[in-house]
């Protein structure tokens, strides 16, 4: 299994281990990472998929919460102990090994103020699934649909609690749907596109759990590419790239 430790976007002290023949994290999961509402008040964040703890290790940059993810493949969940014992992060950060459908009974349900989620995209039958088992879980729905990643972050979350997620827009109209199924009221909606003039690929949503009704913000587009094939200025600071 080929592991490679790099800095953390940018980061020369955070690192992150991944293997390179499995899923691996990418920009969506950075764009996330950014997006999601952190405040002083969040005291627990839940990410569920975690895959090898991206998400929790930009949000330790972010925030002095206490933070767990959940992760149900064995290769990916041992990359991220490993990342987080790397970075002496082992009293912020928390790993379970576990399906995430029913994962409030063991980590309590009502206690986060914050849920994030980088999903698998499609369908099980909208694709071919890729024969890489690793990577088929990670982006396919095998072993949980969208309405089971709703339905457990809307117990994990406590009245008030957010959650945020990364998707395609395909699903915008379901996702909506399955948000206020589970009283999770969307709040902040941001489309993502990989250069300007092109078809929108990712959106960003954040909604609020027993939130009241309506008062939805469209934020404005990110652009991931300038026109010289180059990260925008935005990507260049959630990727800590900045030029001086």
């Amino acid at each position: 299994m080929p592991i490679v430790s790099n800095e953390l976007l940018g980061r020369p002290l955070l690192k992150i281990y991944q293997d390179t023949e499995a899923f691996h994290f990418s920009i969506d999961t950075m764009l996330l990472a950014d997006f999601v509402s952190i405040t002083k008040r969040t005291k627990r964040i839940c990410d569920l998929c975690s895959g090898n703890a991206p998400i929790p290790l930009y949000l330790s940059l972010r925030t002095n919460a206490k933070i767990e993810g959940v992760e149900i493949q064995e290769n990916s969940y041992n990359l991220a102990v490993q990342s987080i014992q790397e970075n002496h992060l082992e009293d912020q950060i928390t790993m379970h090994l576990d399906n995430l459908i029913g994962i409030s009974n063991k980590i309590g349900k009502n206690c986060f103020e914050v849920v994030t989620c980088n999903p698998p995209f499609f369908k099980v039958g909208d694709h071919h699934l890729n024969p890489n088992d690793k990577k088929a879980i990670a982006r396919h729905e095998i072993m949980a649909t969208l309405k089971d990643i709703v339905q457990e972050a809307s117990v994990l979350l406590n009245s008030k609690g957010r959650f945020a997620m990364v998707h395609r827009p395909d699903r915008l109209l379901e996702i909506l749907e399955v948000l206020k199924e589970h009283q999770i009221e969307p709040k902040r909606l941001r489309f993502v596109y990989p250069k300007l003039g092109s078809p929108c690929n990712h959106i960003l949503i954040e909604g609020i759990k027993d939130g009241s009704e309506g008062g939805l913000v469209v934020l404005p587009p990110l652009i991931v590419y300038n026109e010289d094939n180059q990260w925008t200025k935005e990507v260049l600071r959630i990727y800590n790239y900045e030029e001086e």
